[in-house]
């Protein structure tokens, strides 16, 4: 029965099980290095912070599709393999780190997501902060699956992919914001979990498309700018007919602003609602780019 077992093919993959480990703690101890203000066990065990576990996971879940993608990419042999996912896996701590700082600046610049999460518990807040996280780890996983063969000329591709993905991520949400006929700052800031689930649902579509965009194998840098630009077209124009198609498909007779924003206590569902029109639309257009 032994014949049908690959020995080698069984240690590999646990050297891969435990690099990514490695990774995890690697990407712990930056997190706490860099959150140093936030005591992270008082907000787990003592405070009970939803708000602020939500945005905890979500930097692991991106930290793992990130990791997913150095190792499901092309295998060049068991050491090099290590290596490559120790080097993009750090690059990627590093990069979640920043895409968390970019958001608070740039996605909603006008309050602290910090803040929010940790001293008013926000959770709309920590559900967007999660999905940030999220869609940088897509945006790292289309970056490394379309890496160029070198090392060198890879880690190039991957932090700049990443830029340009984060520009075209903010841009978008820009656009999502200017059509939408409600303050989205105003309604996350006085704890609106639907409006915040609704956003997030925006983010995570344009972050699954600009993955698309990336996952292609790397050619020359007008190739890639051409697509990704196409394809954010694509979801600016996404966006607003995903909603139409909520509010008369998904949600008939009922509209989506009045059930998220109008009422005394926000209809959570139709902020599910609508997230879910705009992320899977986008894995739609995904499969038929």
């Amino acid at each position: 029965m032994n014949e049908y077992i690959d020995f080698t093919e069984l240690l590999n993959s646990g050297g891969y099980v435990l690099t990514g480990l490695l990774i995890f703690i690697l990407g712990k101890i930056l997190f706490k290095l860099t959150h140093s203000k936030i005591n992270i066990q008082h907000e787990l065990v003592e405070k009970d912070n939803f708000a602020f576990i939500i945005s905890y996971v979500g930097y692991f879940v991106g930290l793992l599709i990130t990791i997913g993608g150095s190792i499901v990419g092309e295998s060049y042999g068991f050491w090099i393999d290590i290596e490559h996912i120790f080097i993009y896996g750090i690059l990627s701590i590093l990069l979640l780190q920043v895409s968390s700082f970019l958001g608070n600046k740039l996605i909603l610049p006008k309050f602290d997501l910090k803040k929010e999460i940790i001293e008013d518990q926000n959770e709309g807040t920590g559900i967007i902060e999660a999905i940030i996280y999220i869609v940088n780890g897509l945006i790292l996983y289309g970056a490394l699956l379309g890496e160029s063969e070198t090392l060198t000329e890879g880690i190039l591709t991957f932090v700049v992919y990443w830029a340009i993905g984060n520009v075209m991520l903010i841009i978008t949400s820009k656009i999502y914001t200017l059509w939408l006929n409600y303050n989205i700052h105003q309604e996350i800031e006085k704890d609106n979990v639907a409006a915040g689930i609704a956003f997030s649902g925006a983010i995570l579509a344009i972050g699954i498309i600009i993955m698309n965009a990336l996952i292609a194998p790397f050619i020359d840098w007008t190739t890639t700018l051409v697509d990704v630009s196409v394809q954010m077209v694509v979801a600016s124009l996404l966006l607003p007919i995903m909603r139409f198609f909520a509010d008369n498909i998904l949600l008939p007779g009922q509209k989506l602003t009045d059930e998220i924003v109008n009422q005394e206590k926000p209809n959570l569902g139709a902020g599910l609602v609508e997230a879910f029109a705009y992320a899977g639309s986008a894995v739609l257009i995904s499969w038929c780019f």
